[in-house]
């Protein structure tokens, strides 16, 4: 039977409202279920139409039901009761996405004879009842303008009414109102939503998981030009302004990077069963099925590009509305004093660019770059106009290699290729970026795809944190320089292929350098160092570091001192350009522990061993007062300690340190660290339960071990977690710390599943120790676990590297040769991988 029909059987045998929001519900949910389909037929912005369209029908019968009820068989004329129901925001739009909160405006007239309370209140417990997810206010018409002007985000709302159902001489009452809401006080609203846009754009930057609403390029920019074109124009479409603010074509891009927006958010909505406006990792197998993508890259890629469109468009057209608002006559002596060329000026390291200026020629642009004093500046909306609509033509031609070589020698790089990256000329000026442009990176690594990773690395190089790195930048030559920044921008730009990208990337570097007309010296510098850019961190956080083999074989791929500098510049840059608080205390110490020894390496022209590297570390100890002042025997117990990777992994002086603890153990010690991030020192004589200490504290995620055994029997561990604790919580860590020496102590260490082609052990490392290997995918308790098993099998691990990320681990466990081990290696795998069989 019709739903009307039904909603009159109701009301005629004088059902309850419960029957009627029963009623509603069903037949909602019923339309619910349906739109999976609707959306296969109709993607975009006419999915969303339909949909605002039936939920209009929605709105009305149960306003029309609501009156019925009220009214009985003497329903007055509707333009008599004055109400009018009206739809703000998304709604308003007729842009309303599955999951959206359905923004209502109800505004009425006081007149005598109407109970528009009980009118309202009906209609508001019928919605809700029936399910409806509603966001509402209530206003009387004479009202709406104060409310307006009490805060922004309603009058922002009001912009987007648009009437559904009620009494026309209400509607036409608000209209009224509404347009006086519009041209009050039009400068301070439009200030304030540029500055809320600037907020939320800082909030939500560009991602390889971008949040379709609020992200740089996302529909919030849409919204925004259509607010401030609304409030100038009194427009209610954007494409009413095609010719006179921008062209049909500009117009015509826009919208199609919009109507991938609409399809993406619907499908998200559509797919998770919620207002999920995230395009996550997980989501997008069944968001590109849904939408007909073949290539899940492909999509993110042109999500990407659209954000980009989006962001463009609305920078340029926003500013270009708002000049006459900005509007100062005091000010233009101020910049007439800081004009820099016709049409052009500098205030403020911010750079202006009047509208009125005929697009300048691209080598005209660069030099005038050139020209600017060196330091970081923004560009104003003007000058980034001047970028997007300059003619680049390909080839280029000698003079533009040669601008941007010089550059490439400005301390101030990162600015330009962001202007030149948001102008949309990036590839045009630096043709390795055609195919990495808007290319994500599916590795659970970067947050970044590769052209905005690339940018940011500059930024990273140009801004180094660590006084160790940026005082072996600062002792580079100019040209030098210039390389590491031409190896940094391009170092993954052969991405996106099926062959090594390392391989590739070192191939399409050569002609670039060329055109720069670097030394030949210099390009083959530029090709190793892509070649091997992702080598001294693989071999940082995966490998032992104090093995000399590791050692040579590095230094054999880095050839000389210098390559091994501008590696170490280039794979700190690398790390922070993956995103933040990627680079941490951590990886730093790993990365400046490999360097020094790999120095060392370099610096002998002879291959030394292990045995030689240790003496030379034992003299260094030797002469400092410190270990002078030991008691001989201590003196003589330090240096026999048995374990090289001892000495190779600390100071001298943290050496000495170390021992003096040891000698003061009776039966355990240790402290606590929470500067950076938790870090435990402990000495023993008597066992330590350390399955159960990993295993309670795995919440916190281990970053490395150290296990040493020294003199009196008493071992040394440090365990660094890559997480900190509350302080609050130190007293519970200290409980945790004092039971791990109970081994009665108990903690059920959680199932990990391990496969026999994820260990790896290597009972040919060295004479007296042997290293198993595990490559797996991330598992809380890990650690914890293969420890167990390890105390099980009664394996003494002299140390134990750990590297982490979200997705994987690769940890390496360095154990003593005793107890017949290496027999009985099956053993071990057996114990290892028992929750897989």
């Amino acid at each position: 039977m019709d739903i009307v029909l039904q909603i009159e059987d109701i009301i005629e045998k004088e059902g309850s409202d419960f029957e009627l929001s029963k009623l509603f519900k069903a037949y909602i949910n019923e339309y619910k279920t349906s739109l999976p389909e609707l959306f296969i037929k109709n993607q975009g912005k006419d999915f969303l139409v339909r949909h605002t369209k039936k939920l209009d029908s929605i709105v009305s019968l149960m306003y029309k039901t609501t009156l019925r009820r009220l009214f009985g068989n003497y329903l007055p004329m509707k333009n008599s009761i004055p109400i009018a129901i009206v739809a703000l925001g998304s709604y308003g739009r007729e842009q309303l996405c599955v999951h959206s909160d359905i923004d209502l405006l109800i505004v009425y007239e006081k007149v005598d004879g109407f109970n528009y309370e009980l009118i309202i209140e009906k209609l508001f417990y019928l919605a809700l009842d029936s399910g409806l997810k509603l966001g509402h206010r209530v206003h009387e018409v004479n009202d709406l303008f104060t409310a307006s002007n009490e805060d922004i985000t309603i009058k922002t709302a009001l912009m987007e009414a648009r009437f559904i159902i009620g009494s026309n001489f209400a509607w036409h009452a608000t209209t009224k109102e509404l347009n006086k809401i519009r041209v009050y006080d039009q400068k301070e609203y439009i200030f304030n939503k540029v500055e809320e846009a600037q907020i939320r754009r800082k909030k939500y930057p560009n991602s390889m998981q971008p949040n379709i609403k609020e992200s740089v390029g996302g529909l919030r920019d849409s919204n925004l030009i259509f607010w401030i074109a609304h409030i100038i124009y009194g427009i209610k479409n954007l494409k009413d302004l095609t010719q006179k603010l921008y062209s049909e074509e500009e117009y015509k891009e826009y919208r199609i990077a919009l109507e991938l927006l609409f399809r993406v958010r619907s499908a998200l909505h559509l797919i998770t069963n919620k207002q999920e406006d995230r395009l996550l990792l997980e989501h997008v197998p069944e968001v590109s099925v849904l939408l007909g993508f073949n290539n899940q890259q492909k999509l993110i890629s042109k999500v990407l590009q659209a954000q980009w469109r989006i962001s463009n468009f609305t920078l340029i057209f926003v500013k270009k509305m708002v000049r006459p608002y900005l509007y100062d006559a005091s000010s233009i002596k101020k910049f007439k004093n800081h004009r820099i060329s016709k049409g052009i000026y500098e205030y403020d390291d911010r750079i202006f660019t009047s509208y009125n200026l005929k697009t300048q020629p691209i080598n005209t642009l660069l030099k005038l770059l050139i020209a600017l004093p060196d330091k970081l500046y923004h560009f104003d909306a003007g000058f980034l106009k001047q970028f997007t609509y300059t003619k680049i033509s390909y080839p280029l031609k000698m003079e533009i290699y040669a601008l941007l070589k010089e550059l490439f020698y400005k301390k101030h790089m990162y600015c330009f290729l962001k202007l030149f990256y948001d102008a949309g000329v990036l590839h045009h000026l630096f043709s390795n970026f055609k195919k990495v442009l808007h290319l994500p990176q599916f590795d659970g690594y970067h947050d970044y795809p590769v052209d905005i990773h690339s940018i940011k690395c500059i930024e990273a190089i140009e801004s180094i944190k660590e006084p160790f790195i940026q005082n072996l930048f600062d002792e580079l030559t100019q040209e030098e320089k210039l390389l590491i920044k031409v190896v940094t921008l391009l170092h993954d730009t052969g991405k996106g292929r099926k062959r090594n990208h390392s391989e590739v990337g070192a191939k399409l570097i050569v002609p670039f350098a060329k055109k720069l007309k670097l030394k030949n010296e210099n390009i083959e510098r530029c090709v190793t160092l892509v070649k091997q850019h992702i080598t001294m961190s693989n071999i940082a956080f995966n490998e032992n570091i104090h093995n000399e083999k590791t050692l040579y074989k590095f230094m054999s791929n880095i050839k000389d001192i210098k390559n091994l500098k501008l590696l170490y510049i280039l794979t700190y840059a690398d790390i922070n350009g993956v995103g933040n608080n990627v680079y941490n205390s951590f990886n730093s110490k790993l990365l400046f522990n490999l360097y020094t020894s790999a120095l060392e390496v370099a610096q002998n022209v002879e291959r030394i061993t292990d045995a030689t590297k240790r003496i030379n570390i034992e003299k260094r100890v030797q002469k400092l007062p410190e270990f002078l002042s030991l008691p001989s025997l201590l003196q003589k117990k330090l240096l026999r300690v048995e374990s090289n990777l001892f000495f190779f992994k600390h100071t001298p002086i943290d050496i000495i340190k170390i021992a003096k603890k040891a000698k003061e153990t009776k039966k355990y010690s240790y402290s606590v660290d929470t500067k950076d991030s938790l870090s435990i020192e402990i000495y023993r004589k008597i066992p330590l339960n350390i399955g159960y200490l990993l295993a309670t504290l795995s919440y916190l995620d281990v970053a490395s071990m150290e296990i040493f055994t020294l003199f009196d029997d008493v071992k040394y561990f440090k365990i660094e977690f890559m997480k900190n604790i509350d302080t609050e919580d130190i007293d519970q860590l200290h409980n945790i710390v004092e039971n791990a020496f109970d081994m009665e102590q108990r903690v059920e260490v959680k199932k990990v599943a391990l496969s026999n082609d994820e260990i790896n052990i290597d009972c040919e490392h060295s004479l007296v120790h042997a290293e198993i290997r595990v490559k797996t995918k991330n598992q809380r308790g890990l650690l914890a676990y293969i420890m167990d098993c390890f105390e099980t099998l009664k394996i003494n691990v002299v140390t134990a590297k750990i590297y982490s990320t979200k997705h994987k681990v690769k940890d390496s466990f360095l154990i003593e040769k005793q107890n017949d081990i290496c027999n009985n290696v099956e053993k071990i795998y057996k114990l290892l991988t028992k929750n897989s069989n």
